[in-house]
């Protein structure tokens, strides 16, 4: 496994980290049909241990709360607490009533402490906030974060998918301030979504902030050839708002991935972790496993070499997209497209 720092702090994660929403009650998953229960979700966590990975995100919201439950109860049984860097996240309402959602001071206080006991955990180390709230001033949300830090209960904050004038409103109102600034962005990048290179890749390399990409496989999109089908590619509906299954210019790069993944005798998913190393301020895509051969094809992604007229090969079919996955607003559609990282 290879390591590097988490943006410019000191924290050290390996270049892939585990997302673990796959893992949870299954009852009360809203992805039920491949949710992964304890027994189920505990090789996965010990393969990825084996592997040499030591970065691990959740969320809150995912499953209900019961992500947080497994991932940590999980890895207090498999793993030693001061060498694995834990990622959750908070701003999904976690029950449909006033202060339980959102980046107020009152929710993030409460969601931390929420967290903190799920997880079984004195502390993470990197908080993160899973969406811009508009309904609260960025100053108090940030003013919060800091006070999470100072008190404690977290060692690092991060920032997921927002605009860039967002992101770098929330680090100046830091900065002036003298509170913690963020060091991780989790945003949506993928050879089928590639917005992100226009302004919130460059403004991570200019600020010293490292990217964890959600979703590098495009939902699995780019791990199978054009046509073929899983359980998760029928019922995720999340996957469906993001990516269109049938329009021509993904099926184009998913087949340009597909035939350079097949000169070079390699996975596809493998290829297509590999071009997210060729990024300014990449750290590590966050990847999903529900199979053994999940964590096999990202690990030999790090071992993976593109050359500029083989990215260049992998990139040609793209055509700009209008922006996904942001879902301000905590109501009706935005909330759906916000939920299933």
């Amino acid at each position: 496994m290879k390591f590097t720092r988490l943006g410019n702090s000191g924290l050290k994660v390996s270049r892939l980290c585990l997302g673990c929403m796959s893992y949870g009650d299954t009852t009360k998953g809203w992805h039920g049909d491949w949710l992964l229960g304890e027994e189920e979700s505990r090789p996965f966590f010990r393969q990825a241990l084996e592997a040499g990975i030591n970065f691990f995100d959740t969320a809150n919201q995912y499953s209900g709360g019961t992500s947080e439950e497994m991932t940590g109860k999980l890895l207090r049984e498999l793993a030693k607490r001061d060498e694995i860097v834990v990622a959750t996240k908070a701003y999904l309402p976690w029950r449909n009533a006033p202060n339980t959602g959102g980046l107020s001071r009152k929710s993030l206080m409460q969601a931390i402490d929420d967290s903190l006991l799920r997880l079984g955990m004195d502390y993470v180390d990197l908080y993160q906030i899973h969406r811009w709230d508009d309904a609260t001033p960025i100053e108090e949300t940030m003013e919060a974060l800091h006070d999470i830090v100072k008190a404690g209960k977290a060692r690092y904050i991060g920032a997921s998918s927002m605009y860039a004038w967002q992101f770098a409103k929330a680090q100046e109102v830091a900065r002036a301030n003298g509170w913690t600034r963020f060091i991780a962005m989790q945003n949506q990048l993928n050879l089928l979504y590639r917005e992100e290179e226009r302004e919130m890749l460059p403004l991570c390399e200019d600020e010293g902030v490292g990217v964890i990409p959600w979703s590098p496989l495009a939902r699995g999109r780019l791990a199978r050839p054009p046509g073929e089908e899983t359980v998760r590619s029928k019922t995720d509906g999340f996957g469906k708002v993001l990516y269109q299954d049938g329009d021509e210019q993904d099926r184009a790069v998913i087949a340009a991935l597909h035939e350079l993944a097949t000169e070079r005798g390699v996975e596809m998913a493998s290829l297509a972790l590999a071009w997210q190393f060729t990024k300014p301020a990449m750290v590590a895509p966050i990847v999903g496993a529900t199979k053994p051969h999940h964590i096999d094809a990202a690990v030999a992604a790090l071992e993976i070499e593109l050359s500029d007229e083989e990215v260049e090969r992998l990139e040609a079919p793209y055509r700009p997209k209008w922006p996904t996955g942001m879902g301000t607003p905590m109501s009706g559609m935005d909330q759906v497209s916000v939920v299933g990282e």
